[in-house]
């Protein structure tokens, strides 16, 4: 039965609409110059800021050209809906639009320009829509301005308290509800949606793979089975600030040189492990070149398959931070800003995929062949909803494996594969 408000989808046979490519490659061409630094080639699309505006601005466009409608949510999360918002058992699609520091252009815009891309497709087909629909962008996932990814799944999860979202700050001091009224949102209103969030079906996000397991099989295109456990650490070294040029060697105490020694072990233990560790984030005070620190603030990432050997790595990293502080009088105090536990992804959504990907022999493939399963070690919004919503996601394949980074890549073939899968996904959920 059709659900009143959806419908069919009339076909359209303009040229825009005669393959997935046409769409797809309209968009990419509006979206890729939004937020993209001259000088780095990458992108710098921070939550809140006006290449975020930018950014929002063009998915409220490309929501509205095609019929849909558009809201922006509580936490600042974008929708465009075809049939009811308010109707049960909706089946939703998208990603995110924001980056990190220098940030490549398939990290999280893969996923929306892909979802548009693919209600183009099902037009195309003439699909009709037997459960609401909608594409989402999720507002600050990458968490590049105020250090905490997943902002708005988390905030409308009800894994941030409003509480500890209002005390969220940038390296300027302007904390988020700051951040938030100046682009024209009310950060009162933030908070659990868990009511919007109990009429979604099922979550399907399309991201570019953040590693080299599709281009080794030689698949275009991949399904998630788990997410690595994951968090954030912030180190704090504190020293003695003082003349580079006139304080002995024996007499300083620098807390770079702990810093330093730290950053070794982080590697030596997650190697150790088969582990991930990271220290990519680093703050000096008072910074200048002929000074020694008073203060070095380092930010650790760590990812492993599970959960023992994530806490093993870390407790041996602060372990190893612990005893090169205490031989150089440094005081040290080490805080975790985030954590995500393991997200093993609802295997009934998931093997439902392989099964209309398998099937539809648009998966690079045959007809009857399988779809590689992989896991990775990169968060996503889709981790956050999965203890809420049944989610799944797809991997397009990047031959490189650069991510957070200019050189991310994915190739036109792919990314249209990609295109396809989703399409057959969507359709084969919630069309008739």
């Amino acid at each position: 039965m059709t659900v009143p408000g959806t419908g069919s989808v009339a076909p359209d046979h303009s040229a825009a609409h005669d393959r997935p490519q046409a769409s797809f490659h309209t968009m990419w061409k509006e979206l890729a110059p939004l937020g993209r630094h001259a000088g780095s080639g990458g992108y710098r699309r921070y939550a809140w800021t006006a290449a975020d505006r930018d950014c929002r601005d063009w998915f409220r466009t490309q929501a509205e050209a095609r019929g849909l409608v558009y809201e922006a949510d509580r936490n600042g999360n974008q929708w465009a809906w075809l049939g009811d918002p308010l109707g049960d058992d909706a089946v939703v699609t998208g990603s995110h639009l924001d980056s990190v520091p220098d940030g490549g252009a398939f990290d999280g815009p893969l996923g929306v320009v892909s979802s548009f891309a693919a209600f183009d497709e099902l037009r195309r087909r003439g699909a009709e829509f037997t459960r609401p629909f909608a594409i989402t962008n999720f507002g600050d996932e990458e968490g590049a301005r105020f250090g905490l990814a997943c902002v708005g799944s988390r905030l409308a999860a009800g894994q941030l308290t409003v509480e500890k979202a209002h005390q969220l700050r940038d390296g300027d001091g302007i904390t988020l509800p700051q951040a938030m009224e100046a682009a024209g949102y009310d950060p009162d209103a933030i908070g659990p949606d868990p009511e919007r969030l109990a009429r979604i079906g099922a979550f399907v996000e399309l991201h570019v793979e953040q590693g080299r397991s599709l281009d080794l099989t030689g698949d275009p295109v991949g399904i998630a089975s788990a997410i690595w456990p994951h968090g954030r650490w912030r180190f704090d070294f504190r020293g003695e600030a003082n003349h580079a040029g006139t304080t002995r060697l024996v007499d300083r105490r620098d807390p770079m040189l702990t810093y330093a020694e730290t950053v070794l072990a982080a590697r030596r233990e997650a190697q150790l492990a088969g582990a991930l560790a990271t220290f990519g984030k680093i703050a000096v005070e008072p910074n200048g070149v002929n000074a020694i620190p008073s203060l070095v603030r380092g930010w650790l990432d760590s990812r492993a398959a599970d959960q023992d050997t994530l806490d093993a790595v870390v407790t041996g990293i602060e372990r190893a931070a612990r005893e090169h502080a205490e031989r150089a009088g440094i005081d040290l105090d080490v805080v975790r800003e985030s954590f995500t536990p393991v997200v093993e992804f609802q295997h009934t959504l998931r093997d439902e995929l392989g099964k209309i990907l398998a099937g539809s022999g648009n998966n690079g493939g045959d007809a009857g062949r399988a779809v590689p399963v992989l896991g990775t070690g990169a968060g996503h919004d889709a981790g956050i909803l999965s203890a809420s919503v049944p989610t799944a996601m797809l991997f397009v394949r990047n031959p490189t494996g650069i991510s957070h980074s200019p050189a991310e890549y994915a190739a036109e073939d792919d990314c249209a594969a990609g295109v396809i899968a989703l399409a057959d996904v969507l359709e084969g959920l919630a069309c008739s």
